[in-house]
């Protein structure tokens, strides 16, 4: 069998493959590394098996129209995505200050990428081709789907739909979702007639008809009209109003289509696109990566040498943590592969030419969620919870940790595989309903340290982010070490913690503070809430309010209460002495100044 080619990149790798023009070209922000870890490589790899002429323009220079033409104008249309990340979160820290690296880019250089790239790359094809089709995709455009506060701007911002004057936009994976619409393109539908794909926002001038009593008819009546970009605008409970609903009306099998009118025109947003089968992942996973990055590239790619030797098991989380993009991106439906294809990409992995015999990661969004799904499938066609094991787990919720201790073990006693690490998170309120898996990790799939992520120590902001209670993360911390020393390994938590998240005040720092220093914790990486488009977090961040209850919620806004309680996290280090020391006078706690080993600081600055 021969060695599958790179989607091509350049028109000499368009006529090396026999084709005088591509049917579709998808544009990024990252470089093109051929993995399935990657979002437009992968939708790439997969219009190509349907028989489509695929090719890439990665990290193109936006400042001239002519890159964007150097593959030539399309038969069907062009895709575009900003990459993995927001652009504007790829750009800048939760200070807003510029980042130092973009490790989607050659050599971790930054600059390759504009500001709110999608917008910026679908006005120079706009250039380049006047009246060619343009379809947006990726986490960018997904999250930006309606009216959205952006945290850069500070303000509301119109969907990415609107701003880019794009034709259609995607938002979830999307394969499925831009196979459709590559085939009915392809079929000779215009895009205007293409309005009624799951997964996909279109801008209509039509004003709604009213809905239908129940009982009535489907289409385009069968929807909720969520408050006007105008009034979202002028009225912060608006907004509040409307992220809950949009966050209710995600569940693919119950969700109606969304309705919202900006200026004089509406989004119409489709429901979402039904989760994938495991047939269908399996196909997916197993299209022709090469897994590595194309040939012009002269410099290490940081992302690819994250994920180079790792395998991804399942989409999805269930958890529904109000401050993570990725279950409004994935869903909240686990959709996981056979054992069967994973152990396939393992023995791909065993050809690599580098390739040691150590699998990086068998995860996901969450390490522990594989095969993982509501017990009752008519349950889950009806179901509204934002999340399955918040405030607890659901008694629908099938928790058995089985298959995925099945497949560990499989995987691990592959012939030249010396072992398999768990890279992604895990959930460990999950990982606590079954000790055996707990073992089994802790035994043979931890590297020294294990991630988790407790977030926060009060009960106020660990509610509003649903996680679950401190002691939760105690239990599991006991069972870790207690496992740990049962096989005779010395191994370590990483907890990652989140300073600034809505609800959160300077005393709840303090306490946070104080719990690392009794569980001797120092933390080297802390993290600084930063408010993404579209979650329910930044609906509190942005609004003051809860969108759930609509009760009032405090938000550290400014620059200095956020640096002051991300100081807390790393209260021992000499670098934050005097804003830990400013945070302790103004919370009231003079008596955590001192020598002692109840104190959080000494009286003067320690040397460094």
């Amino acid at each position: 069998m021969n060695r599958p080619n790179f989607l091509p990149m350049t028109m000499e790798e368009v006529k090396n493959r026999g084709w005088d023009e591509l049917d579709i070209i998808l544009i990024t922000g990252d470089a093109y590394i051929d993995h399935p870890s990657f979002g437009v490589p992968l939708i790439g790899r997969y219009l190509e098996s349907l028989g489509f002429r695929v090719g890439i323009i990665a990290q193109p220079n936006w400042r001239d129209k002519r890159d964007f033409m150097k593959l030539g104008r399309p038969r069907l249309f062009f895709g575009i995505s900003a990459g993995a990340m927001d652009s504007m979160l790829n750009h800048y820290t939760a200070h807003k200050k510029p980042r130092s690296d973009d490790a989607y880019s050659p050599g971790g250089k930054t600059g390759l990428r504009p500001d709110r790239a999608t917008i910026v790359y679908v006005n120079r094809v706009r250039e380049a081709y006047p009246g060619v089709t343009v379809v947006i995709g990726g986490i960018e455009a997904s999250m930006r789907r309606l009216t959205h506060y952006d945290y850069w701007d500070d303000k509301v911002r119109r969907s990415l739909l609107i701003d880019s004057r794009a034709d259609l936009l995607i938002f979830g994976m999307g394969e499925k979702t831009i196979g459709e619409v590559a085939g009915r393109l392809s079929a000779g539908e215009g895009i205007s007639a293409i309005d009624d794909v799951r997964g996909t926002a279109v801008v209509t001038s039509d004003p709604p008809l009213p809905p239908l009593n129940k009982g009535g008819h489907g289409g385009i009546r069968d929807y909720i009209l969520l408050p006007s970009y105008e009034e979202i605008v002028s009225d912060k409970k608006a907004y509040a109003k409307a992220s809950r609903i949009v966050h209710i009306e995600s569940n693919p099998f119950n969700a109606k289509t969304l309705l919202q009118k900006q200026g004089d025109r509406y989004v119409k947003v489709n429901p979402p696109y039904l989760p994938l089968s495991v047939e269908e992942m399996d196909k997916i996973y197993n299209l022709p990566f090469l897994r590595e990055p194309h040939p012009s590239y002269k410099e290490m790619i940081p992302a690819f040498d994250m994920v180079k030797y790792s395998i991804t098991i399942q989409r999805g989380c269930f958890g529904g943590c109000t401050f993570c993009s990725l279950t409004g991106h994935q869903g909240r439906i686990i959709q996981s592969r056979s054992e069967k294809s994973i152990v396939r990409e393992v023995e791909g992995l065993k050809k690599l030419k580098n390739f040691s015999g150590v699998v990086s990661d068998l995860g996901g969004p969450t390490a522990n969620m594989y095969r993982l799904r509501c017990k009752d499938r008519n349950v889950e066609s009806k179901c509204r919870r934002l999340s399955c094991i918040h405030p607890e787990i659901c008694r629908f919720m099938d928790t058995d940790h089985n298959p995925q201790i099945k497949l560990l073990k499989r995987v691990r006693g592959m012939k030249g595989i010396k072992k398999v690490c768990i890279a992604s998170g895990v959930r460990y309120d999950l990982a606590l309903e079954s000790p055996e898996y707990i073992r089994e990790l802790v035994s043979y799939h931890v590297g020294g340290h294990l991630k988790v992520a407790p977030e926060h120590t009060s009960k106020i902001v660990l509610d509003l982010m649903k996680k679950p209670d401190t002691r939760v993360f105690k239990e599991f911390k006991e069972k870790f070490y207690a496992f740990s020393k049962a096989c005779g390994k010395e191994q370590y938590i990483i907890p990652y913690f989140i300073s600034s998240h809505p609800g959160s005040d300077l005393k709840d720092m303090i306490s946070l503070a104080l719990f690392l220093k009794r569980e001797g914790f120092k933390l080297q990486q802390v993290q600084d809430f930063i408010p993404t488009p579209m979650t329910l977090a930044t609906a509190m961040y942005y609004t003051g309010y809860n969108p759930i209850d609509m009760e009032k919620v405090f938000c550290a806004r400014t620059l200095k209460e956020k640096r002051l309680q991300k100081a807390l996290m790393r209260f021992q280090d000499p670098d934050n002495y005097y804003l830990v020391r400013e945070a302790l006078i103004k919370a009231g706690r003079r008596d955590l100044i001192g020598y002692g080993r109840d104190t959080l600081i000494s009286s003067y600055k320690p040397r460094e």
